[in-house]
């Protein structure tokens, strides 16, 4: 019903071929399809949702667990209207390793006061979200144009890019290996047909995981892939919840990046409204609320801050699916995958050249989403405030720029970030 709080969403069967259908936020496909499509969501939110937590000292199969309840949590708040997978995000990890002094090895001893900080984010995003559900987003919009966004979602994935490549760069097998994998899900997105194209992300990464096994395990030319860990690991286990600690100094470290958290969620939702042809500005307050309170739930017992995926969302572009269910699925299965310490040895054994060649991929689409943002919405770069505004961000966060007040250390993501709408503001005093 036109009235209600969430749509019906109508039954698509999908065409022989798939080629150029779409299915819009409030439809969906027959049941095992959706199955399907929500299995790739969670291999391609995977990498980034665990590699986060790592860098942090958090615990993965938490993080997983908390991001399929963010997920619910976001999809409840919108009404099931906008497309979107909540994961870790990357933006906490340089303040959370300040504040912690974690030392890059195994749970993080003062995780609590990191978790203190991540709440407070989270409740400084959802003030921001209802004052966007009060007054609109038009100021916004103002601080934030479709250049800035733009430029922000490009500068997270050049930021990641080298996590991905130094990642596949200690020996030449794997950097091999990497290009591989990359063949191989550029090969089923351009080759293949149907639903095994619309999973190009889940295929390409097996096929290149069986590859590696017959080189390695099978050939004995790299490091072979250990599976006594599967075997060994219980399916069925809680994750280690922790508790938060309230510092006032980690608190004010880490409340700001919601600020990096509000552009990067409004590019990824502008981004998510041209690929669908909606205007989705009416869901942009709730959608905040949703996060932010995702995050706090999240911060309370032991779980990463996470943010709306761009990694999804290149899925999305891809396979023009972008019905909402899909990330009902794809939620639930992490919610289960979270209890099960079998699961997660199973993502242990995929070698680290496969999954770096498939972020190599996803981060890679996460970068051309941002300038998707600047094609959609047709940013002007004969204009010399464009230009500059794009050429300082994106070089200051690919190059990982870094300033330091004090205690405070903005990394090149939140340098980006705060420079680019800095930087927009004073260029636009003038116009031409």
């Amino acid at each position: 019903m036109a009235g209600s709080y969430f749509p019906t969403w109508r039954l698509r069967a999908s065409t022989a071929d798939g080629q150029g259908q779409v299915i819009a936020a409030d439809e969906r496909l027959p049941w095992p399809q959706t199955f399907a499509m929500g299995v790739q969501h969670v291999v391609a939110m995977f990498g980034s949702t665990v590699l986060a937590p790592l860098l942090m000292g958090f615990d993965p199969n938490l993080a997983i667990f908390m991001s399929g309840i963010g997920t619910l949590l976001f999809f409840v708040l919108v009404g099931g209207r906008v497309p979107s997978y909540l994961g870790s995000s990357f933006s906490f990890i340089g303040l959370v390793i300040a504040v912690s002094a974690y030392g890059g090895h195994g749970l993080n001893p003062n995780l609590g006061v990191a978790l203190g900080g991540i709440i407070a984010c989270g409740v400084v995003y959802a003030l921001i979200g209802f004052l966007v559900m009060a007054i609109g987003t038009r100021w916004i919009e103002t601080l934030m144009p479709p250049v800035v966004t733009g430029a922000v979602v490009a500068v997270i994935g050049l930021n990641l890019a080298p996590i991905a490549v130094k990642g596949v760069s200690g020996n030449n097998f794997d950097a091999w290996m990497a290009l591989g994998t990359v063949l191989c899900v550029g090969g089923v997105a351009v080759f293949a047909r149907g639903m095994l194209q619309r999973l190009l992300i889940l295929v390409g990464l097996m096929l290149a995981y069986v590859i590696y096994a017959v080189l390695t395990n099978g050939a004995g030319l790299g490091k072979p892939i250990d599976f006594a860990i599967v075997a060994n690991a219980a399916w069925f286990g809680i994750p280690h919840f922790s508790a938060p600690v309230f510092k006032a100094d980690a608190m004010a470290l880490l409340a700001p990046i919601a600020i990096i958290l509000v552009a990067e969620n409004l590019g990824h939702i502008k981004a998510v409204a041209a690929m669908t042809g909606q205007n989705l500005d009416k869901y942009m307050g709730r959608a905040f609320v949703g996060d932010g309170l995702a995050t706090i739930v999240s911060g309370s017992v032991g779980g990463t801050g996470v943010t709306t995926y761009a990694e999804n969302i290149g899925v999305m572009a891809v396979t023009k699916i972008y019905s909402t269910l899909v990330f009902v699925v794809a939620a639930c299965l992490a919610i289960v995958l979270g209890f099960s310490p079998k699961f997660g040895a199973v993502i242990q054994t995929i070698p680290g050249a496969v999954l770096g060649g498939v972020s190599i991929v996803v981060f890679g689409l996460i970068a051309v989403s941002g300038a998707r943002i600047w094609v959609e919405n047709k940013v002007d770069f004969s204009d010399n405030r464009n230009l500059i505004v794009a050429a300082v961000t994106l070089v200051l966060g690919a190059g990982d720029f870094t300033l330091k007040l004090g205690q405070f250390s903005l990394g090149g993501i939140g340098t980006a970030t705060f420079g680019a709408i800095i930087l927009h503001a004073l260029l636009s005093r003038k116009k031409a």
